[in-house]
């Protein structure tokens, strides 16, 4: 088991816990992995950036003392949520530290810039409202912080989660925080048709008098 970091009761939910740990044993993280994969696996056809790290990346990244896992357990002890937070940006592949280096100096100059990786919910729990206890527990590190938190939101996922907005009036629920996209990337894709002059071009109309 990994080092325990802090504890932290959910008042709506006192049966269940959650802590901050470095790292977890090997066999919760297979258990998450399986979870992970299921959970984001449609993403794969669904967006055209990776989405989901690799079985190794995973088990590395459930390793790293640098990535801190708010992990919840029921009452038999046995995890049924994770999320991943991180203020070693580094550790996260897809993304550049200097930007948030360059973007916001005095947070990096206190170790105040975190990034938010993925929340995880046991299917049985997903009417528990445990995303957003996990997700108010994130918040409450970054204000004690004073930080900035920073993650990542597919297409896909906003429009038919409306992840942005919920993940935006959580945290101004809390304290006031100005949150809104950073950068966007968009794929463009040119697909053949056929040789020049394959494909009829619109009739040109002569302007109206």
């Amino acid at each position: 088991m990994g080092a325990v970091v802090k504890s932290i009761q959910l008042t709506q939910r006192p049966e269940l816990t959650v802590t901050l740990e470095s790292a977890v044993d090997e066999a919760t993280a297979r258990r998450f992995y399986e979870l992970y994969v299921q959970t984001f696996g449609d993403l794969t056809v669904k967006a055209v950036a990776r989405q989901l790290l690799h079985e190794h990346e995973f088990m590395e990244e459930m390793l790293d003392a640098r990535v801190e896992k708010l992990l919840a357990r029921n009452e038999s002890g046995e995890p049924v949520a994770m999320a991943t937070l991180t203020r070693n940006l580094e550790t996260v592949p897809w993304i550049s530290p200097d930007y948030f280096a360059h973007h916001y100096p005095e947070q990096t100059s206190r170790n105040a810039v975190f990034y938010l990786g993925f929340i995880l919910v046991e299917t049985t729990y997903r009417r528990s409202h445990l995303f957003i206890d996990l997700l108010t527990r994130v918040a409450e590190i970054v204000i004690d912080a004073r930080g900035v938190c920073a993650w990542d939101i597919c297409s896909h996922n906003n429009q038919a989660f409306g992840l942005a907005d919920a993940i935006e009036g959580i945290c101004n629920r809390m304290a006031t925080f100005d949150v809104g996209p950073v950068d966007t990337q968009t794929y463009y894709a040119a697909a053949f048709l056929g040789p020049l002059g394959s494909r009829k071009m619109p009739e040109m109309r002569n302007p109206a008098p």
